[in-house]
């Protein structure tokens, strides 16, 4: 069996905001870390100042230059959107469509930074608001974000919040929810372990919610549907034994009927 090593964390660079990137960097090194969760907000890495494509991949190339002389590599790429100009769930249509416009942004300045996987929460929904029309805001934003998600590689890395930040997305059931509603490929979860304890959860919960399994076998009647199921579970059992790399576990809602006229995740 496996063991955790420092192989296989990373620290998210927010926790140095007083501190230079280099002294962030150093840091990492100093502690045996080879991954880094980089954060973008000042004082280390922020879009805003970098409104032109080509200053801003210069200036990632730089920061790239500076973790590979140290032997980093960045995992994660984190936008700040806590602290921003920016809202997922906000009620005026022009503020949702910035959020969008700077997720895009964050999916190429993650590429740059050779990383797939851009970190998201949901921010909070306005307070003298029904909770319920900002989180349909807030479902219609991530779906517009993970559409583009979809066609540049990215995934996108949800977590949940604690009640003091969030109004929204706080815990197992809000999570399932979103991923269920946006019912996209890009998008994955992250648990915030803090956020999990507070709202009474295990991490056991996590990994005990329903999920469905996609097998790339269409079958043509119900009859088949023994052959589908038996692919399912033979895959998934493959993938226990074989696989090194880490299982995600997501709920989808896959379509029942037969035919299958649509893809399904």
């Amino acid at each position: 069996m496996s063991k955790i090593t420092m192989d296989n964390f990373a620290v998210m660079s927010v926790q140095y905001v007083h501190y230079s990137l280099e002294y962030y960097l150093d840091s990492m090194v100093k502690n045996g870390l080879k991954h880094v969760d980089l954060w973008g907000g000042i004082p280390h890495y922020c879009r805003l100042d970098y409104p032109f494509a080509e200053d801003a991949k210069k200036k990632i190339g730089s920061i790239r230059a500076m973790m590979e002389e140290r032997g980093l590599d960045v995992s994660v790429y984190t936008p700040e959107t806590l602290a921003y100009p920016y809202s997922f769930s906000h009620p005026e249509e022009e503020v949702r469509k910035r959020t969008v416009d700077y997720f895009s942004m964050a999916m190429d300045d993650a590429l740059l930074f050779g990383t797939n996987k851009v970190f998201l929460n949901s921010g909070c929904g306005l307070l003298d608001l029904p909770r319920e029309e900002s989180f349909a805001r807030l479902v219609d934003t991530y779906k517009k974000i993970a559409a583009i998600a979809e066609q540049k590689g990215i995934e996108l890395v949800l977590e949940q919040l604690q009640p003091y930040e969030s109004n929204l997305v706080l815990n197992l059931q809000d999570i399932k929810r979103v991923l269920d509603e946006v019912d996209s490929p890009a998008m994955y979860i992250c648990v915030d372990v803090v956020a999990m304890a507070v709202a009474g959860e295990e991490l056991k919960d996590y990994f005990e919610v329903p999920v469905s399994v996609a097998v790339s076998t269409r079958k043509e009647s119900l009859r088949e549907f023994p052959a589908l199921l038996y692919e399912a579970m033979s895959a998934t059992s493959y993938y226990f034994g074989h696989s090194g790399d880490p299982v995600v576990f997501y709920s989808r809602q896959c379509e029942t009927d037969a035919g299958h006229p649509g893809s399904f995740h």
